[in-house]
């Protein structure tokens, strides 16, 4: 079963992407990943602040700069694993080095659009 890992950091969390640390830290864990067989995906964001929203109204599309909601956390990545069940994938998610620092949603995914 696949199991989006979303997860959210602060403004502040996110400016430790820079740090060599962090950076090695998130490595192992996406190799630990890639290594079991369970990464199906994955993407880093960039900060909000790059975000362009898009809505309908009246029938009108409206663009904006900036993201929908102002938060204190920010939506930063996801990661698409293929595991047996939640419980597999919340083991998966307690891994990851965000979880210092922000929070981690786990939430079952749909399957695949066809091609």
């Amino acid at each position: 079963m696949r199991y989006a890992i979303v997860v959210y950091e602060s403004p502040a969390a996110l400016e430790q992407r820079k740090d060599p640390e962090y950076q090695a830290a998130y490595g192992a864990y996406l190799k630990a990943l890639a290594e079991s067989g369970v990464l199906v995906s994955g993407v880093g964001l960039e900060s909000k602040d790059t975000a362009t929203t898009i809505r309908l109204q009246s029938g009108k599309r409206l663009v904006q700069d900036g993201p929908y909601a102002d938060t204190k956390e920010e939506l930063a990545g996801l990661l698409v694993i293929d595991v047996p069940d939640l419980d597999k994938a919340i083991e998966w998610a307690a891994r990851c080095p965000s979880l210092d620092a922000g929070v981690i949603e786990v939430r079952p995914a749909l399957p695949p659009v066809a091609r």
